[in-house]
């Protein structure tokens, strides 16, 4: 049997630098050099977020807020990819394993794609699979709306999960 997800995220970027004059964001569990963080509950992973959501979904195990709600002290300033391994133990609870996702990113500024290798390296051993598994890709709005006028990073993944009969 087969099940697929589909996740979305959006954050925006705060108005203030940091103290320092640098600051970084997350995404897909790297850290990346921008001079504004995004603002979230948590470490603000939108390609992770959008992951977790992808995986519940195909689960029929609602959204990412639903187990990890923003108004839990619990959850404050936590790394997303602790919540994806959350995640997986559920895919695995189920008897499920993934076939393979697909993700993009969707930002102007910064450019992800000299950080998507490492994306790809960190996810797939947060999932357990292989990294020709995962696909991640990057574009931009061609400077239309929020992320045309980097207010902000969102992300899409799609996953596909196989069911694993136990034997």
């Amino acid at each position: 049997m087969l099940r697929i997800g589909h996740g979305y995220d959006a954050h925006r970027f705060s108005k203030e630098s940091s103290i320092e004059g640098h600051s970084f964001i997350i995404i897909g569990g790297v850290q990346i050099e921008h001079p504004y963080p995004l603002l979230a509950h948590s470490d603000g992973d939108v390609l992770v977020h959008a992951l977790c959501d992808a995986l519940l979904g195909a689960l029929a195990l609602g959204d990412i807020g639903k187990h990890f709600p923003d108004t839990s002290a619990e959850f404050k300033d936590i790394d997303s990819r602790i919540l994806l391994r959350q995640v997986m133990l559920e895919v695995v609870k189920a008897d499920y394993t993934i076939a393979n996702t697909d993700m993009t990113i969707i930002a102007q500024s910064p450019k992800m794609s000299s950080h998507i290798d490492t994306m790809c390296l960190y996810l797939a051993d947060d999932l357990h699979i292989e990294k020709n598994q995962i696909n991640i890709k990057a574009t931009t709005t061609e400077k239309m709306g929020f992320i045309g006028r980097k207010e902000g990073i969102a992300a899409h993944a799609v996953v596909l999960l196989t069911y694993q009969e136990k034997s």
